[in-house]
Order: C-alpha cells, then sequence, then structure tokens
C-alpha cells in the first residue's frame, strides 16, 4: 500500500526546496538525487553521475533529440545529458531558487533551456520530446496517473520516458508506515510515496510499452550514509545549521531527522528506488483514465 502524508500542494514543494536551497547545496551537491554506488569506496558525486548515465541508456539518447527533464533541481543531470549525449533539454522545476541556479550554471551556447513551473500544468505541445525523463520527482505529484498521462502526451510516438522512483515497499506494516514512510512524507513535502505495482498500472493504463522496472535500493542506499554523516558534521561545526534546526519559522526545519529516517527505511525494506523505462506507443492509449486509486 502506498504511504500518504496528506494534501500537498505545488506551492508547498516549491517552499521546501527553497527554504533548504544552501542545505541542500551543500550536503548534497549540485546532482539532488542518489547515486549509483558499485562499492564503499566510490566517490559520490561519481555514483551520482553513474545515475544519470543509466538514465541516458535507458532514454536511448541520441544526439540532437529532444528531452525534457521533469524535476530538474539545479540542473546538473541537463547539463550532463547536453554535454556528454548532444540533446537539447528542456528542465522544469517549481522552485524559483533552483530555476535560477540553473539557469545560472548553463554554459554558455549550450542547448540547455530551464523553467519554472508545474507538470502537471504544463503547456508543451503534444509530442514535443523524444524522451522525458523524471529523477526522483515522481513523489512529488500530486496525481501520479496524470504525470504519466503527461508524458505519453508530450512524447513523440516511440519516444522513451525513464522515472528514477522513491518507492513504497508492497507489503509495509502500520509499524513501517507511521513512523518511517509518512513522516518522510510529511518532512520531505511529499503528497505519498506509490508502490512499483502502482506505478506498472499508470504506466499501461497511459499505453507505455516494453517496460522494465529495475530495483536498485541497495545501490543507491549508500546516498543516505554519504548525507548523514554530511549532515551531522555540519551540526557539529557551523553554528548557522544548529540554529536553523531551532528555527520555527523554517517549515522544513525537520526535514533533517528523514534523512535517518531514509536510510533505516531502506535497511528495513520499508522503502525501495526503482528505476522504470518504458516506450510510449505509436497509437494512442484506448480507455485509460489514468486517475489516482
Amino acid at each position: 500500500m502506498r504511504a500518504r502524508s496528506g494534501r500537498v500542494t505545488s506551492d508547498d514543494v516549491a517552499r521546501h526546496y527553497d527554504e533548504l536551497d544552501r542545505f541542500y547545496r551543500e550536503l548534497w551537491g549540485e546532482h539532488l538525487h542518489h547515486g549509483l554506488f558499485e562499492s564503499r569506496r566510490d566517490d559520490p558525486r561519481e555514483a551520482a553521475v553513474r545515475m544519470v548515465s543509466l538514465v541516458a541508456e535507458r532514454a536511448c539518447l541520441a544526439p540532437g533529440q529532444e528531452v525534457c527533464d521533469v524535476g530538474c533541481g539545479y540542473g546538473a543531470t541537463a547539463r550532463e545529458l547536453a554535454e556528454r549525449w548532444g540533446v537539447q533539454v528542456t528542465g522544469l522545476t517549481l522552485s524559483g531558487v533552483q530555476a535560477r541556479r540553473a539557469r545560472d550554471a548553463a554554459p554558455e551556447g549550450a542547448s540547455l533551456r530551464f523553467i519554472q513551473g508545474d507538470w502537471l500544468a504544463n503547456d508543451f505541445g503534444d509530442e514535443s520530446f523524444d524522451a522525458v525523463i523524471a529523477v526522483e520527482s515522481l513523489a512529488h505529484m500530486p496525481d501520479r496517473g496524470r504525470f504519466f498521462r503527461e508524458a505519453a502526451r508530450v512524447l513523440r510516438p516511440g519516444g522513451r520516458l525513464v522515472v528514477c522512483a522513491w518507492l513504497a515497499g508492497e507489503k509495509v506494516g502500520p509499524v513501517g508506515r507511521r513512523f518511517l514512510l509518512e513522516p518522510i512524507c510529511r518532512e520531505g513535502a511529499l503528497p505519498g510515496m506509490p508502490t512499483e505495482s502502482e506505478c506498472r498500472t499508470y504506466l499501461e493504463a497511459s499505453g507505455f510499452q516494453e517496460i522494465r522496472v529495475e530495483d536498485l535500493s541497495r545501490a543507491v542506499r549508500r546516498s543516505w550514509t554519504v548525507g548523514a554523516r554530511r549532515l551531522l558534521g555540519a551540526v557539529l561545526r557551523d553554528p548557522a545549521y544548529r540554529a536553523a534546526l531551532r528555527d520555527r519559522s523554517l517549515v522544513n526545519r525537520r526535514f533533517a531527522l528523514t534523512v535517518f529516517r531514509i536510510r533505516m527505511a531502506y535497511a528495513l525494506g520499508v522503502m525501495r528506488y526503482g528505476v522504470f523505462s518504458a516506450r510510449r506507443s505509436r497509437y494512442p492509449a484506448a480507455g485509460a483514465d489514468g486517475r489516482d486509486r
């Protein structure tokens, strides 16, 4: 069963990332997503870039293609794809701070465009992109059925969708939901966390084919060991971090606790990490309502 945290709006998500901008950049770096670790000795940034490479491979990218990065963060993934794969990337983020920083970091003349906006209310034309990627933004979507329908709509026939997703385990008990999944969702501005089977249902209902799912939970969970170590170090050496954790005006200050909850959720199998890849059908899906169930 999916985890729910109550109603979370796009403004809540934007505020979360705007408020925690400094902390995300200092503790997580330019890539706001998990790394794909092959060993304990892996450099976290190299592990994050390895995840981008996996996304590019699953999206079957080729030079000159047009790609939409849904939930682009600071634009690091988009820059990597444009530079190494020669694609044109449009990045979309709810956060005004992230959009500005992404634009500022874009190399002059690069095939990059960054927009502050809501994917669920986007104005992209039908069949605008050869690939759509969403690296850890799905859980922020209050209407996941619409997320997948929009991906199918803006993809060209035969285009590829790649989604790296935070997932709830398929059979999480009440203790795991109450003490791990629900607090993680509340503290992370997530309206809920889907399961693998629910995502498969949405993909099928939206007319996607060649659906592939990879469980990379063990390969990514070290990201949170690194994050917890960095956070503890920052709190011990920097008074600004200690002050932020005490500042009640910061709605999202409790997200610090989530760093430790997520590491435990992975260890217990309460939370999983899945990479979905699929091809958009050359024909529209018939009779798919795509609604959240």
